[in-house]
């Protein structure tokens, strides 16, 4: 591999190998190591639940610990599935646009928003997600990270790992400006745009949420509240759907 040490040999199941062949090949490996330390904690859940009965004066205290570590198998079942559903989007098993934009229809679409998916200027900027309600205008667009990268800003700037993610704020920053001129100019109603990123994967700080360099890093369940909590344009039910129609008219669709 690229980067490896001149003096540890080579593993040749490795080369070639990418980071989510990887990952899903150690997690393969694993399922034998995790199944025996699901044992060795219902083990301890089965003791403790025992020492509860008898502590507490609980009726049949064998069923009542059995019980205990019956939980705790199932969760830690649980969490370590939970811990691999994470990676789908990035492991290319699920597709984050297509989660992404149905959470936005059902929880958004109730309180007048439009949600249009796979929008673009042609030649100029494309976002997965655009959204035009009440509360304003927003582009959402989604990218997955792989389980070790930990997002955080640091001085007002973004970090994906050791990498800046000013390239991708640009990006998308430059498009939420470019859809708000055309849109601006198409329907004759002033509008901004302010740009999101969905995040699949990748470590995200406390609070769930990121932002810098005008760009809000989340968590794509959070989008919904987040746009509530930060409405701030006033457009009526008559602009929204004026500019949805242009938008759909104006904007090229992505297929």
């Amino acid at each position: 591999m690229p980067g490896g040490s001149i003096y540890v040999p080579q593993d040749d199941k490795f080369t070639g190998a990418s980071p989510q062949q990887m990952y899903e090949k150690f997690w393969v490996e694993g399922i034998g190591e995790r199944r025996k330390m699901r044992g060795v904690k219902a083990a301890i859940g089965l003791a403790a639940g025992m020492a509860l009965a008898a502590r507490f004066s609980i009726p049949q205290p064998v069923l009542f610990g059995i019980a205990v570590a019956a939980i705790v198998a199932v969760a830690d079942a649980v969490v370590a599935w939970y811990a691999h559903e994470r990676t789908a989007v990035w492991r290319g098993k699920r597709k984050g646009e297509v989660l992404t934009g149905r959470i936005l229809r059902r929880r958004l679409t109730k309180e007048g928003y439009k949600v249009l998916n796979g929008r673009a200027v042609r030649g100029e900027a494309s976002i997965d997600h655009l959204l035009i309600g009440p509360g304003g205008v927003w582009i959402v667009d989604n990218e997955a990270f792989s389980p070790e990268t930990e997002l955080a800003q640091y001085g007002g700037r973004l970090f994906f790992g050791e990498k800046y993610g000013t390239k991708m704020a640009d990006g998308l920053n430059q498009a939420a400006e470019r859809l708000a001129t055309v849109l601006t100019e198409k329907s004759g109603i002033p509008v901004t745009i302010e740009a999101l990123l969905a995040v699949y994967g990748g470590g995200m700080p406390r609070g769930g949420i990121v932002s810098a360099e005008r760009l809000t890093l989340l968590r794509p369940r959070r989008i919904p509240r987040f746009i509530r909590s930060r409405a701030t344009g006033a457009l009526s039910d008559e602009q929204v759907e004026t500019l949805a129609r242009t938008a759909a008219r104006e904007l090229h669709k992505i297929t």
